[in-house]
């Protein structure tokens, strides 16, 4: 099948790349290595075919769509950051409602067959309640939270006007291999790299919020399952089981044999509390459950860093 992975040089767009290529697809990548934690070209599967465009550009991303023709389109480039969300508030709905809007407009104009989108558990806000499944109600409380529960909205109306199949998956904690360690998102990459260095780590509010964190590699595969699976829908991926930042900080101190200094620091704006996912509709109906514990996984993302 043709697939079209936007943000494929990224840190979970990449894995996704990788495990369609295995399955024999033919890959295309649309990436603009944004600097800010964005794609990088190190991240490229050498057997797709990549083109370097921003999916806010009109005029480009219509003349790729028009040469790869994709079967099915896999939108996981976006604004990713809460931090900057909050900060750029323009940029965010730029490129995470204008950008999905112009992705949409080529998927029907070429007859694509469907979109995946990555949504995200931040659209959620402070749960109503826990665990958090996909009935449970949206009230993000920072602009990337705001943007992404806005993609759900397009994509359904997107499908009863112009019959363009979705599924949305609203991701956890994602982490593993290839997560920036510099940005600030993805606490266990920064805290991985920071260990292996011996540099302390800063821990904001009192350390013991959760949240879920899912595994790179298990992300991906919902994402591949969702090809021929969970039409018209939305799925929470996670693993249904909160860690708090405490938690990972004993974790890596057992797996790297050292323990920084900590420094404390307040809560940051948007932060939430208390979150983790009831994925049993994910098992239902992609077939999907995690399979790579915290612990395995933390292992397998101190290796990448050590490398």
């Amino acid at each position: 099948m043709r697939i079209l992975v936007t943000g494929g040089a990224g840190f979970i767009g990449s894995h996704i790349v990788d495990q369609c290529v295995a399955l024999g697809h033919e890959v295309a990548i649309v990436d603009n290595l944004w600097e800010e934690g964005g794609g990088k070209k190190e991240n490229l599967n050498s057997k797709a075919t990549f083109y370097r465009a921003d999916i806010t550009d009109e005029a480009t991303l219509q003349k790729i769509f028009d040469e790869v023709r994709p079967e099915i389109v896999s939108h996981q480039a976006a604004q990713h950051s809460v931090a900057i969300s909050t900060k750029n508030p323009q940029l965010d709905a730029r490129v995470n409602v204008l950008g999905l809007l112009n992705v949409l407009t080529n998927c029907t104009r070429i007859g694509t067959r469907k979109i995946i989108f990555a949504s995200s558990g931040a659209t959620y806000g402070t749960p109503a309640r826990l665990p958090i499944d996909e009935e449970v109600p949206q009230r993000p409380e920072s602009p990337y939270g705001i943007t992404k529960m806005v993609t759900e909205h397009y994509l359904r109306y997107w499908q009863e006007a112009n019959g363009l199949t979705y599924t949305a998956l609203r991701y956890g904690n994602v982490y593993g291999p290839r997560q920036d360690p510099n940005g600030e998102a993805g606490v266990i990459a920064i805290f991985a790299k920071r260990f292996l260095n011996h540099d302390s780590v800063r821990i904001d509010w009192d350390g013991e919020q959760q949240k879920d964190y899912v595994f790179v590699e298990d992300v991906a595969r919902a994402n591949v399952l969702a090809i021929d699976h969970g039409d018209n829908d939305i799925f929470c991926i996670g693993t249904g089981r909160g860690a708090s930042v405490n938690e990972l900080y004993h974790t890596l101190e057992k797996i790297t044999g050292y323990a920084p200094e900590i420094v404390r620091a307040p809560k940051r704006p948007g932060d939430i509390y208390l979150a983790y996912f009831d994925c049993s509709k994910a098992e239902r109906v992609l077939g999907w459950k995690p399979q790579v514990t915290l612990e395995e996984g933390m292992a397998k993302t101190v290796d990448f860093f050590r490398k």
